[in-house]
C-alpha cells in the first residue's frame, strides 16, 4: 500500500508522519494566493487607494494627535514589524509629528506585553520613534464612557483613543470562533475597551439560559444574527474610527491582502478574501483529524490553540478524535484560563462564568463542549501533559504516540483521516 508523507508545524519546528493513501479523506489547505512581490509598495498603494474614503494622507492634518491600535504578541502573523515602519513614515510625510503618534497595543483582556514583545511587534526603531503603550482594560481611571449599545452594553474606551484627533485601526482578518471573523471592530472591542465593556459584550456569546452553554450563533463565519458580533459593531461605532488597515494572510502566512479605508466596508472586503482562501467545503467528516495551528505564535498557549480545535471538530465525526499539534510554551496563559477548570463540573463552571464573565471563561466552556463531542489529543511539550488533562485533553509528546492512541480510540483498522496543516485558519464547511 502507498504511503503519503505530511510535515506539519509545531511551535517553531515541524513534525513528519505518514498515512496510508487509502486512509486520507481530506488534506485541507484552502486556496492559496501569492503575496505581493513588493510588500511596501503594495501597502503604500493601499493607503492611497482605500475603500469608501479618501486616501489616509488627505484625512490626517499637521498638528493632530493620532492613535494607532495594533494587535498583541499572539497575533504575530500580522507582520506589523514589516508594515508599521511604512505606516509611521507615511504619516510623518503627511505632516504628523512623531511625538503626536501613539501606538496602543490592543490587548483586550489579555496580559500586558513585555518591552521585548513590544519591540518584536513594532520593531525597536518604532518603539524609539513614537510612544508605544499597552492598553489596560482594568485601568478604569483611563477610560472614557460613551453610552450603551442597544443590548445594554456600557461602552468605555481607552482615553488615548478617545482623546485622539484621528484613530487608525490596524489588524488582521482570519476566522474567529466567537464573532465570525477577526479584525475590524475587534481592534476597539475588546482591543481597547474597559473590562466591564468586554465582559458585557462577550456575554452575548452564551445561550440565554443557564445550563445551555455557549451560543451556536457565536461561531466561525457567522456575523448576521450573531449577537456578540452585532454588539461589538455597535460598541466600535461610538468612536467612528477614521481609517482601517487590515491584512489577510495566505496559506504560507505571508500577507496577501491589504484592505484599507472605511472601518466597516474595508473590513467586510477582507472577510470575503478570508472565505475564498480558508473556507473549505467537505462532504464527509473523518474518524481522526490531525490539525496544526500553523506553528508559533498561533500555538503559544492552549487559549489560542483552541481556535484550531474548534475548526478541527467541524471536520470530525461525532465521537471521533482530534490530534492537535501545539507546543504551547505558555500553556497556562492567560493565567485565569485554567482556573475555570477547577470547578467540580461543567454546570458549576458555566454558572461561575455567567456570574463574572471573562472570555477566558467562555473559551473554557467551549473546551469542555469539544471534549464531550470526541477525544482531543495534543502533541505538546512534556511539562504540559498533566496541565492539559485539566482541560479534558490527552497530552502526549510525539505524533507517533498520538496516532497510536487515536487508532485505539477509533477501534478501526483503517480509520479515515483528515489533515489540516493550517488549522487555526482553515474552516471546514460540511455540505449536504
Amino acid at each position: 500500500m502507498e504511503n503519503v508523507d505530511f510535515t506539519l508545524n509545531i511551535g517553531k519546528e515541524a513534525v513528519t508522519f505518514s498515512l496510508l493513501k487509502e486512509q486520507v479523506l481530506y488534506h485541507l489547505q484552502g486556496r492559496n494566493r501569492r503575496p505581493p512581490e513588493d510588500l511596501k509598495k503594495a501597502y503604500l498603494h493601499a493607503l492611497d487607494h482605500p475603500i469608501d474614503c479618501p486616501p489616509l494622507k488627505e484625512i490626517v492634518n499637521a498638528g493632530e494627535k493620532v492613535a494607532i491600535t495594533v494587535s498583541d504578541i499572539t497575533r504575530g502573523w500580522q507582520r506589523n514589524n514589516q508594515t508599521l515602519p511604512v505606516l509611521i513614515d507615511y504619516l510623518v510625510a503627511a505632516g504628523i509629528n512623531e511625538e503626536d503618534i501613539t501606538i496602543l497595543i490592543a490587548v483586550g483582556a489579555h496580559r500586558q506585553n513585555t518591552q521585548a514583545e513590544l519591540e518584536e511587534i513594532c520593531t525597536t526603531e518604532i518603539c524609539r520613534r513614537v510612544r508605544v503603550l499597552n492598553h489596560d482594560a482594568w485601568d478604569s481611571d483611563n477610560m472614557v464612557y460613551y453610552g450603551k449599545t442597544s443590548r445594554g452594553t456600557e461602552v468605555s474606551i481607552n482615553a488615548i483613543v478617545a482623546g485622539a484627533d484621528r484613530v487608525i485601526l490596524t489588524g488582521g482578518v482570519i476566522y474567529h470562533y466567537m464573532v465570525g471573523y477577526g479584525g475590524g471592530r475587534k481592534s476597539v472591542m475588546p482591543g481597547v475597551a474597559s473590562l466591564k465593556t468586554i465582559q458585557q459584550c462577550h456575554m452575548w456569546a452564551m445561550q440565554k439560559n443557564v445550563g445551555e452553554g455557549s451560543s451556536p450563533l457565536a461561531a466561525n463565519m457567522k456575523t448576521s444574527g450573531n449577537p456578540a458580533h452585532e454588539d461589538m459593531m455597535e460598541a466600535a461605532a461610538f468612536i467612528q474610527p477614521d481609517f482601517i488597515v487590515n491584512v489577510v494572510p495566505n496559506l504560507d502566512g505571508d500577507i496577501t491582502g491589504i484592505f484599507t479605508g472605511n472601518w466597516v466596508s474595508a473590513w467586510l472586503a477582507a472577510t470575503e478574501m478570508v472565505d475564498d482562501i480558508f473556507g473549505v467545503p467537505i462532504r464527509e467528516q473523518a474518524d481522526i483529524v490531525i490539525a496544526s495551528t500553523g506553528g508559533y505564535p498561533k500555538d503559544i498557549n492552549l487559549y489560542q490553540s483552541q481556535k484550531t480545535i474548534d475548526n478541527a471538530v467541524y471536520a470530525m465525526k461525532p465521537g471521533g478524535v482530534v490530534i492537535l499539534l501545539a507546543e504551547c510554551p505558555d500553556i497556562q496563559e492567560p493565567r485565569e484560563f485554567f482556573d475555570w477548570f477547577d470547578f467540580p463540573n461543567p454546570l458549576a463552571m458555566e454558572k461561575a462564568v455567567r456570574a463574572d464573565f471573562l472570555i477566558s471563561g467562555w473559551v473554557a466552556v467551549r473546551q469542555i463542549e469539544y471534549s464531550s463531542k470526541g477525544t482531543i489529543i495534543m502533541v505538546t511539550k512534556e511539562e504540559n501533559v498533566d496541565i492539559a488533562r485539566k482541560a479534558g485533553i490527552q497530552g502526549v509528546t510525539s505524533i507517533e504516540e498520538a496516532l497510536e492512541m487515536a487508532y485505539e480510540k477509533c477501534g478501526k483498522n483503517m480509520p479515515k483521516v483528515t489533515v489540516m496543516p493550517q488549522g487555526a485558519n482553515t474552516f471546514p464547511i460540511l455540505e449536504p
